[in-house]
């Protein structure tokens, strides 16, 4: 089955196609035809290529036709493999040189040209003198070239554009662009001349500018210069001019206009100037006003300068330099400006300001009930006037000439005193205000509680004349500062269990602080104890003890914990806590109290009575060398310690549990049980109970002998001549007992049914008839010798189960 081979366009010209395409296996050379579309029958030429070529260029192709391009892989007998098609049409046809090329600007040609059938857009190739090459897009003519290089001469052709590809360019012309407009700037030195300058211009060799007056449609000046600056006088003050100018090059060709720049020519002088004091929002300052000039172009600046560094703008016919101070002496000028600069200044006028307001306000009292104002003088005075106003409110007022006023004063009242001083421009601001004060009283109704163990409030009435208290606190090693305003004050971080001294100063900023007031004792709380240390004295008692540091207090100990609460008394440093529960946590401290009240508690420490005994034990003995020792819970034990004693040895265990068994326990002996009861901190506690007896010995040597009349005799080696022993035979069929007395070491059996395996226990008895229950157990066969017993044979021993 054949595959297509996959075939495309590279490039394409008017003459010409290169052809790409997928190379084929097997292949041994490509065929390449092409043939009009319009007439696949009659190809107008094809090419052959070897096998390991996939591009490959076919020519005798005319312009702007559509055609069909057909490549076929043939084999070795040029059979056909594999063929592929493309439909494609070659580039336009060349174009015509372009008709026109003309400068639009200094950077812009406008190209005209003829338009081709079949081409769909137009690229316009440009060369530079540094043989860069662009192109440019084009879709119709005539058509822009932007972004070119001024005055630089070009070598310009047409390409033509279609589906297929590009035709070969058309011959070239040349062009060159224009000198670039020269980048005018102005400005106006006097009221009535502009200097326009501007950079060189590369290649320039003459400059021609133009000046308008503006709203006027006429020409005022024309200039050509090769120069780069121009100076025009005699024009009219505070008027617009509008000026433009182009650039000549050596061919004589005239360059890019430059754009309209606009100067003013400067104002005319103000007239004369009116000053005066004025108030604006809390401030001072010289309102300054002229005649305005109306007849002038656009909106005009006026600036007022005063030689001390004050200035201030406006468009009207005033303005005000602010802020201005005290008894200064300005000297000031006028000018207007407009867009062209500043007008040359006004007269100068001369104009001192209101006075300062006095200073150094001191009160001097020459005699009882009689004080006498001073302060120190004032340049720029015609008088003064003094203020005073008495804390009541009773008011008084003297006018002089000099720089003292004597009036009525009284202790205990606190005077306000000020001076103005006048001259033409007005009266000073408010100035100094002197408070003279007598010595404040000392504060009445002063009550001293401790709100906390450190801390003392202090309260009072006002006292007259005080603006400020001191409060100060001492004792033998420190002194506590307090200042405030209000009649309170909290004095913190006394020491405990000290006497302070508390001394109230009332004071104020101007007559200092009454320091004649007396002094009030105060005692604070006891306090803390510390180095708290327990003692346990039984398993029920402690002992609490700390570092006495209190002159005089009475302490109290309390343990609280989750079985209520203990508490012990003394006026010591140490005290017995009794009747505490076992097993029990409990948290200790200590408090003291005196007369100055209650101290702070002591750090607590925790106490941890001893853990409670069970209150049941048993013994249960399990084998003859084993017992199994069990106990009721126990309230703050964790872990329990059990101990057998006895001469011939003992047993003991340790365990979390409530049990514990118990080995190498000796038969017939009597054991002493002792347990400890330990806790989660390793706290112990010793208990004791009743002794343990363990059973007797089994007895060794268990031997079986036949006898005469049907009868067996079992024989042991006792361990003791006090206990009984039983002998149990148990068989298939029938099951024998019998009983020896204390000190005997056999027992008889009669009437035993022979023929029969027998299980033998031989067992001690305890004190109560029990019988030991773990002795072990021998096997034995009986068998028959006519009627009577026959041989007795030992098969072996059994543990009990």
């Amino acid at each position: 089955m054949l595959t297509d081979i996959e075939v495309s366009v590279y490039s394409a010209t008017s003459k010409s196609a290169i052809l790409r395409w997928t190379r084929v296996y097997g292949a041994s050379s490509y065929k390449v035809i092409a043939a009009p579309q319009n007439s696949p029958g009659n190809p107008v030429g094809y090419a052959l290529f070897g096998p390991y070529t996939v591009m490959g260029t076919i020519n005798s192709l005319s312009p702007n036709i559509m055609y069909t391009f057909t490549v076929a892989a043939l084999d070795n007998a040029q059979e056909i493999l594999n063929i592929g098609t493309i439909d494609s049409s070659s580039a336009p046809e060349v174009m015509d040189p372009l008709r026109t090329v003309k400068s639009k600007d200094s950077k812009t040609f406008i190209v005209s040209f003829s338009l081709k059938t079949g081409a769909t857009s137009y690229i316009i190739r440009l060369q530079n003198p540094n043989r860069f090459i662009r192109e440019n897009i084009v879709s119709s003519s005539p058509a822009e070239i932007e972004s070119l290089d001024p005055y630089t001469e070009y070598s310009l052709s047409i390409i033509s554009v279609n589906s297929g590809g590009q035709s070969q360019p058309s011959s070239s012309v040349t062009a060159k662009t224009v000198l670039p407009p020269p980048q005018l700037s102005a400005s106006s030195p006097s009221n009535n001349s502009i200097t326009v300058s501007w950079a060189p211009v590369a290649n320039a060799v003459q400059y021609s500018l133009s000046l308008y007056k503006f709203a006027w449609n006429t020409t005022i000046i024309t200039h050509n210069t090769s120069n780069t600056n121009w100076i025009v006088s005699g024009l009219d003050m505070g008027s617009v001019y509008v000026i433009k100018g182009f650039a000549w090059d050596l061919e004589g060709r005239q360059g890019e206009d430059s754009l309209y720049i606009d100067q003013m020519t400067r104002p005319a002088m103000p007239s004369t100037a009116n000053v005066s004091m004025v108030m604006n929002n809390g401030l001072a300052g010289i309102s300054v006003s002229w005649e305005r000039d109306e007849g002038v172009f656009g909106s005009l600046q006026y600036h007022v300068m005063s030689d001390q560094n004050l200035t201030c703008n406006s468009t009207s016919s005033s303005c005000t330099l602010s802020p201005v101070g005290c008894g200064e002496v300005h000297t000031i000028w006028v000018s207007t400006s407009d867009e062209a600069g500043p007008s040359d200044p006004s007269g100068p006028v001369v104009f001192i300001t209101f006075p300062c307001p006095p200073q150094s306000l001191a009160v001097v009292e020459s005699t009882e009930g009689s004080c006498t104002l001073t302060w120190d003088t004032v340049t720029h005075v015609n008088s003064y006037t003094a203020f005073i106003k008495r804390g009541d409110g009773a008011e008084e007022s003297c006018n002089t000439t000099s720089r003292s006023c004597t009036y009525n004063c009284t202790c205990g009242h606190t005077y306000l005193m000020s001076v103005m001083a006048f001259n033409q421009a007005g009266s000073s601001p408010e100035g100094q205000v002197l408070n003279y004060t007598t010595l404040p009283c000392c504060p009445e109704g002063v009550s001293i509680s401790a709100v906390s163990t450190d801390t003392f409030e202090i309260t009072w009435t006002v006292s007259r004349g005080a603006e400020l208290y001191q409060t100060r606190a001492a004792d033998s090693s420190e002194v506590i500062l307090c200042n405030d305003t209000a009649p309170v004050c909290a004095l913190s971080d006394l020491s405990c269990d000290s006497s302070y001294s508390v001394v109230l100063t009332p004071c104020n900023d101007i007559s200092g602080c009454n320091r004649a007031c007396k002094a009030h004792t105060q005692i604070t709380a006891p306090c803390m104890p510390m180095n708290l240390m327990l003692t346990q004295r039984n398993s029920s008692c402690f002992s609490v003890s700390w570092t006495p540091n209190n002159r005089l207090a009475n302490y109290t100990v309390t343990a609280s914990g989750d079985d209520g609460t203990r508490t012990c008394n003394t006026d010591g440093n140490s005290c017995d806590i009794a009747d505490l529960p076992c097993g029990s946590n409990f948290e200790v401290s200590v408090i003291a109290t005196s007369p100055a009240g209650l101290g702070l508690p002591s750090y607590s420490e925790l106490l941890e009575t001893g853990p409670c005994c069970p209150v049941d034990q048993v013994v249960d003995q399990v084998t003859q060398a084993m017992s199994n020792v069990s106990w009721s819970p126990a309230k703050g034990a964790h872990t329990f310690i059990t101990s057998l004693t006895s001469t011939r040895g003992h047993a003991r265990c340790h365990t979390m549990d409530s049990h514990c068994l118990m080995g190498c326990i000796t038969c017939g002996t009597n054991y002493t049980v002792t347990m400890e009861a330990i806790s989660h901190s390793g706290h112990r506690s010793n208990c004791s109970y009743e002794g343990f007896s363990s059973s007797a010995c089994c007895p060794s040597g268990v031997r079986l002998y036949g006898m005469a009349h049907s009868s067996l005799r079992v024989h042991w080696r006792g361990a003791g001549s006090s206990h009984s022993y039983v002998t149990e035979l148990v068989g298939s069929r029938n099951n024998y007992t019998c009983t020896a007395s204390p000190g005997e070491s056999s027992c008889d059996v009669p009437n035993i049914q022979c023929g029969d395996v027998y299980t033998v226990v031989v067992a001690p008895l305890t004190p109560e008839g029990s019988k030991v229950l773990f002795c072990a157990q021998r096997i034995y066969s009986v068998s028959c010798a006519g009627s009577n017993l026959g041989t007795v044979i030992y098969r072996g021993k059994r543990s009990v189960d």
